[in-house]
């Protein structure tokens, strides 16, 4: 008769601690997580395109994630799929990238690393440098 107690006990002391470490990994992602910065910025955006043409886009934005800012911007154009992670990216300036076909892709970068956050979660720093990248995967 005991054990069904023994295997309870330890059952809830799983779930207490599992319920820890996730309380924990929350509150070490909200203290160390990027964070937006309110206020004016100047930013530039650039696009490589698949003939590896680059278009630059300087601007000046109270934009506080990378979304924001593209769609302040003048003359540049994008869409994608929508989801509960925010915008999949597909098209920039009227190119496709279309990863079923050619495996082509459209990556983000910030001051030259790869952006860690979809553009949606992508904070936006005064002097910051995007670039927006058509890339072919390699197989």
């Amino acid at each position: 008769m005991n054990e069904p107690k023994k295997v309870n006990k330890k059952v809830i002391v799983a779930a207490v601690v599992l319920i820890a470490a996730i309380a924990v990994f929350a509150g070490i992602y909200f203290l160390f997580g990027a964070k937006p910065v309110a206020g004016s910025k100047a930013i530039t955006i650039e696009v490589v395109d698949d003939r590896q043409e680059t278009t630059a886009y300087q601007l000046q934005t109270d934009a506080e994630f990378l979304r924001q800012a593209m769609e302040e911007t003048e003359n540049l154009s994008f869409s994608g799929t929508e989801s509960e992670y925010g915008m999949m990216v597909d098209t920039v300036n009227g190119l496709t990238a279309d990863y079923n076909t050619n495996g082509a892709y459209w990556s983000f970068y910030v001051n030259g690393d790869y952006c860690n956050y979809g553009i949606d979660s992508q904070p936006v720093l005064d002097g910051d440098n995007f670039s927006i990248r058509y890339t072919l995967a390699t197989q």
